[in-house]
């Protein structure tokens, strides 16, 4: 069991997380966000904080450039784009929860095929909420440390 210190820091590190990334991180104000359309420095932010160039998280949340190129001038992306992202930054977050911060490492595993999701790519599953779901679904089980 964990102690309130412990619970409190861990509530911290997650709200700077999405503080970071310029996204709510939950309730009302996200879904508004959603809804309304996440703003185009919400990507150039998670690109930064993941580690990735813009032009690969682009490819991974399924933007083509020249749609970047409209969100880039209009400041918004599309309902859809912004859930995309969404569900990438929620991935994101929880494998660098796994691997306890280590944004390099949880990058690694995002990169790279996994064994629990029959061999692809965490970041493929980024496209459908299912395929997301999978992955954060895997990565409670490793938390928990159920073999997968």
């Amino acid at each position: 069991m964990s102690s309130p210190d412990t619970e409190g820091n861990a509530a911290r590190v997650h709200a700077r997380f999405w503080k970071a990334v310029g996204i709510p991180s939950r309730g009302a104000k996200l879904h508004k966000t959603l809804r309304d359309g996440m703003p185009y420095t919400v990507y150039i932010k998670l690109a930064a904080e993941a580690g990735l160039e813009q032009k690969e998280l682009a490819r991974y949340v399924i933007i083509p450039p020249a749609t970047l190129q409209r969100r880039a001038k209009t400041g918004r992306f599309k309902m859809e784009e912004g859930d995309r992202l969404y569900r990438f930054a929620e991935v994101f977050k929880a494998a660098t929860d796994l691997f306890e911060g280590d944004k390099a490492r949880a990058r690694q595993w995002l990169l790279n095929p996994v064994r629990g999701l029959g061999g692809r790519r965490p970041v493929e599953m980024i496209a459908t909420s299912a395929e997301a779901e999978a992955v954060l679904n895997l990565i409670g089980r490793l938390e928990h440390g159920v073999a997968v």
